[in-house]
């Protein structure tokens, strides 16, 4: 796989300054516009991706009227979900190609009926994005519109046919290969697993990573340790539903792991505060680890061990192969991962 041109190798080939390029290229600052012409041109030809891309926008997508990137969501997507920044990179990118960027939350009533978004135009839409959107009758339904379309994370669908899309997703294995290898290494073998695992693709394969890290160190797997619930796909159950969940499953154990891997960082904080309940401190009495890398991971007392999630690169692959997409839509439908890394902080030290 060739490698990526940077701003630097740009630089490198025209003995100029990275400062210089990096004005030309995200026009900012002044420069001779002779300058700029000829950096952009370079650009252009050495293959920079933002360029690459915006020449697939204009050749295959000679509809004036699509010009519009759109993202239909099944949830409201708040500041702390790692998808703000993905969000943030993939609307620069497209207003750097001249895209509109447009955000459609589906309603209850709406995904029951299957009925897209009111004033959902598809004869503007150049392609679609999908984030949270975990139903499962609905992701078809939107693939049968024979739009472009990046499904970042979706439904478990091993029950169903695959989706006739394009999946992103982040890696969700290594990180806990990596905490168990970790734990396994301190002495800590009794290690438990809390998230609802068919809420959506991601907590399935956190589940199944736990799973075979249990198989691949040789530890004992005791179900009391490992509360997966039975709701899925955008059926999350109320907040105060599941804390009463994890309290009446957690206290009626008869033992309790020394380290819990939790599908996210929003669940190991309800897990934290179940705790307390019960007398139980983290990290004394149980190590914690969360997955997404959110801000409150940081602030909370303790600061959670984590896997944090590249969202900028989310962006940017999820732009990449939308784009793609667009320009060979009869290609093979992909899945992709983009590389995710543990963060150890308070809730997993002595």
């Amino acid at each position: 796989m060739p490698r990526r041109v940077t701003i630097q190798d740009i630089a490198d080939e025209m003995g100029l300054s990275r400062n210089t390029v990096s004005k030309a290229i995200n026009s900012t600052g002044i420069i001779a516009e002779s300058t700029r012409s000829a950096i952009l041109k370079k650009a252009a030809e050495m293959g920079y991706k933002l360029f690459a891309i915006q020449q697939t926008a204009e050749t295959e997508n000679s509809d004036p009227e699509k010009k519009e990137l759109v993202i239909i969501t099944g949830s409201a997507l708040g500041g702390s979900h790692f998808s703000a920044s993905m969000l943030d990179e993939m609307q620069g990118e497209a207003s750097h190609l001249g895209y509109g960027f447009t955000m459609y939350r589906v309603m209850t009533k709406e995904r029951e009926e299957l009925k897209l978004p009111a004033n959902f135009d598809t004869k503007r839409v150049a392609g679609i994005f999908c984030v949270e959107m975990f139903d499962t009758a609905y992701s078809h339904m939107l693939c049968a519109l024979g739009l472009p379309i990046v499904f970042i994370d979706t439904a478990v669908m091993f029950e169903e046919k695959p989706l006739a899309a394009d999946v992103l997703l982040m890696e969700n294995r290594s990180g806990i290969y990596a905490l168990v290898r970790e734990m396994v290494a301190r002495g800590k073998t009794e290690i438990g697993f809390i998230g609802e695992k068919l809420h959506c693709m991601s907590f399935y394969e956190r589940y199944e990573a736990y799973m075979g890290a249990l198989r691949l160190f040789n530890l004992e797997f005791n179900p009391e340790w490992c509360l997966t619930g039975s709701s899925r796909g955008l059926d999350y159950p109320p907040h105060d539903n599941y804390l009463n969940y994890l309290e009446e499953n957690m206290t009626s154990c008869k033992t309790l792991p020394s380290v819990i891997l939790c599908a996210n960082d929003f669940v190991a904080m309800d897990v934290i505060q179940v705790l307390k309940k019960m007398g139980i401190s983290v990290p004394n009495g149980i190590y914690l680890c969360g997955f997404d890398d959110s801000p409150e991971s940081r602030i909370i007392t303790p600061n959670l061990t984590t896997i944090h999630i590249n969202g900028k690169e989310m962006g940017r692959a999820a732009i990449d192969l939308l784009f793609s997409r667009i320009k060979n839509p009869s290609a093979p439908f992909r899945t992709v991962y983009i590389e995710s890394n543990i963060v150890y902080r308070e809730s997993t030290e002595n």
